[in-house]
C-alpha cells in the first residue's frame, strides 16, 4: 500500500487565514470556529507570512501576559514558516516536523497556492512509526559521523 501524501492525508481542505492587523483574540475565535490549531496570516494577495498555532498563544501571547485584543498576529507569529508540496509523503512530513519542533505545516503548490495546514494529528500511527524510525536513524548516522 502505497503512503499517503499530506494532502490526501489533511482532515480540513478548506485555508483558515487572516491578515497580518488582525488580533490575537480574532486569531483564538477563527481557530475555534474552525476547529482547527492554527491560521496562516496572509497578505492582501493571499500570499503567506506566517502562521500562529495554539502553542503560539500559550507561550507568546498568555506566558507572556499579553492583552489579545490588542496584540497583532502579526507580533507573535512564525515569520515565514516551513511549508512542503502537497506530493510529500506523510512520514517525511512528519520527519520535518520532528527534527524541528512544529505540529503544523503548510501545504503550498508549485504555483506558490497556499492548499491548507498539514497537523501532525492527521498522520496515522504507522506513519509517526516510520517518522520516528527515520529521526532514529538520522541520529544515529550523525553520531557515527561525528
Amino acid at each position: 500500500m502505497a503512503e499517503r501524501t499530506v494532502f490526501q492525508s489533511m482532515s480540513q481542505r478548506h485555508v483558515v487565514s487572516l491578515l497580518p492587523h488582525a488580533s490575537v483574540w480574532e486569531a483564538a475565535c477563527v481557530m475555534t470556529k474552525a476547529n482547527c490549531g492554527s491560521v496562516l496570516i496572509i497578505d492582501t494577495l493571499g500570499a503567506m507570512l506566517g502562521i500562529l498555532t495554539e502553542r503560539d498563544l500559550m507561550t507568546r501571547v498568555l506566558a507572556k501576559a499579553l492583552n489579545p485584543q490588542t496584540t497583532s498576529v502579526s507580533d507573535v507569529m512564525t515569520h515565514n514558516p516551513q511549508s512542503v508540496g502537497p506530493d510529500m509523503r506523510v512520514s517525511e512530513a512528519v520527519l520535518i516536523m520532528i527534527e524541528r519542533g512544529f505540529r503544523h505545516l503548510p501545504i503550498v503548490s508549485s504555483a506558490d497556492k497556499i492548499l491548507g495546514v498539514f497537523s501532525v494529528r492527521d498522520a496515522l500511527p504507522r506513519e509517526i512509526g516510520d517518522a520516528v524510525s527515520l529521526a532514529e536513524f538520522n541520529d544515529q548516522v550523525n553520531d557515527a559521523l561525528g
